[in-house]
């Protein structure tokens, strides 16, 4: 019997927007998105500002110096418990 062996690595590696949403690429291929409404000050950055972000913590965190926002990527993938 085979089974697949999926290893999760929850890291961000790359981040990106849609008028609407917030969009980060996991290191193990998933992609996962948000609201830009979680996010006020994202919401209300110039694409700029929300374009000059830094991973933090070897990729568990998104840094935008210029409005002084950290996101969690756990906070992304919040599930109602």
């Amino acid at each position: 019997m085979n089974s697949l062996a999926i290893k999760f690595d929850d890291r961000a590696i790359d981040v990106s927007f849609t008028k609407t949403a917030l969009h980060c690429v996991l290191a193990d291929g998933r992609e996962i998105s948000a609201p830009l409404e979680w996010f006020p000050k994202l919401r209300d950055a110039s694409d700029k500002d929300r374009n000059d972000w830094r991973l933090i913590g070897n990729g568990i965190g998104v840094h935008w110096a210029s409005i002084d926002e950290d996101i969690a990527v756990r906070t992304l993938m919040h599930e109602n418990e």
